[in-house]
């Protein structure tokens, strides 16, 4: 019986209604079998509202019905609103580094819809290295522990064949960090020989259009090295983690305009994911009662937008470093979630993310480079957002950051060699 803007309820007991929150995802409440076809004709999953003048006295007729019928089963009344969900096969994703600090935040919001959609089954596959093995299992537990009911499997391994095995997304998180008093070549020779080993079992054994994202540091090389070490792999689907500067930049703008960061949209992370990217707004607009408005309009102060505005984003990490004493992990991981989900099930309307992509040359970015775009997404596949003008200032950021990528990139070779 109709009740308010919010819920619908069924009668299950005398005074014991079943309540089910009208945008539930779980609504398919025209096969209820305490209602009457001609009084939920107007439901459906896609739009789940009511008519209320079309169906007040189908409602009321129903109400009578259920009032006299016998009452079903519970697992007969409820079954429907839990089989949409149920039918999807779960998506094998690959986590690695999971015991770490970022795996540690992500495989919960895997596990619980945050990533692939509060519909999409999964099975989780997490890697580390041999030391950190009864970590991952105690991630393991902690994992069965919480029950997620779309969590139907988890494979926790230090071998990497095992973990690559079928997966559809792989989520790179594990590398070598720097050190104190190691040069860059070093770290550069440490993450090159773990990322040709774990291309070589990805482009063996995962899925044969596995997505997968770099995150650990420096991201876009790894990316890059992934790609050299599993040619059948699309170049399309190796991606780095830029997302995270991206969603900084729009944290930014909201706290300096004191507004929703969902009103916030287009910002733009160009280059490296490094102190060189460059975090631009000269295309960004903020949703107000007047309609949309470009933020460099509303800020007014183009001294900060260039200057300090810039610097924040691209040093945000040691920032949190400083007053964490640990590196970002809860957001990393949330950035992640959005990189993917956004990759996978499109970009609203309108609106662009910034994706380290392979290089086609787009903006006069050397070809050939994991560099970040500004990208819309849609049936699984990124494509560059093209014809965006660029000025003075940004054409030498844009430049700045392509040089360092492709020192970075030369020096990840020569550790190849």
């Amino acid at each position: 019986v109709w009740i308010g803007s919010g819920t619908i309820a069924c009668r299950h007991v005398p005074r014991r209604p079943i309540l089910l929150p009208a945008r539930s995802p779980y609504l398919p409440i025209r096969q209820c079998p305490l209602l009457p076809q001609a009084a939920t004709s107007t439901f459906s999953r896609a739009t789940p509202t009511i008519n209320r003048a079309a169906t007040s006295s189908s409602f009321l007729n129903a109400a009578a019905i259920a009032a006299s019928s016998p009452l079903p089963e519970r697992s007969e009344l409820l079954q429907p609103f839990f089989s949409s969900a149920m039918a999807k096969d779960p998506v094998r994703v690959l986590v690695t580094g999971a015991a770490g600090q970022i795996g540690y935040a992500l495989v919960p919001m895997i596990a619980r819809g945050v990533m692939l959609g509060p519909e999409q089954p999964v099975i989780l596959h997490m890697l580390d290295i041999p030391p950190a093995a009864e970590a991952l299992n105690g991630v393991k537990m902690e994992l069965v522990d919480a029950a997620f009911p779309l969590l139907k499997g988890v494979v926790a391994t230090t071998d990497v064949v095992e973990a690559c095995t079928g997966v559809s997304v792989a989520i790179m998180v594990g590398g070598f960090p720097r050190k104190e008093g190691m040069e860059r070549k070093d770290v550069m020779s440490k993450n090159v020989s773990i990322y040709k080993s774990q291309a070589s079992a990805l482009e063996k054994h995962a899925a044969p259009n596995c997505k997968v994202l770099v995150v650990a540091n420096p991201a876009n090389t790894n990316a890059l090295i992934l790609k050299e070490f599993a040619p059948s792999i699309p170049e399309k689907n190796i991606t780095c983690l830029t997302r995270l500067d991206h969603n900084r930049a729009l944290g930014q703008i909201s706290e300096r305009l004191n507004v929703q960061v969902s009103d916030v949209k287009n910002v733009i992370i160009w280059g490296n994911h490094s102190s060189t990217q460059y975090p631009d707004v000269n295309h960004a607009t903020v949703k107000t009662p007047s309609g949309e408005k470009p933020v460099r309009e509303l800020v007014a102060d183009d001294a900060w937008l260039n200057g300090e505005f810039i610097t924040t984003v691209q040093q945000r990490g040691a920032a949190i470093i400083k007053a964490r004493k640990l590196s970002s992990a809860l957001s990393a991981a949330s950035s992640a979630c959005d990189h993917i989900r956004d990759w996978v099930l499109g970009t609203p309307e309108g609106t662009w993310v910034s994706m380290g992509v392979y290089s086609d040359g787009s903006y006069n970015v050397p070809a050939g480079l994991i560099y970040s775009f500004p990208v819309t997404c849609k049936n699984g596949e990124w494509t560059i957002v093209q014809g965006l003008p660029i000025d003075e200032l940004s054409r030498k950021k844009l430049d700045a950051t392509a040089e360092e990528l492709s020192e970075e990139k030369s020096l990840a070779y020569s550790c190849l060699s």
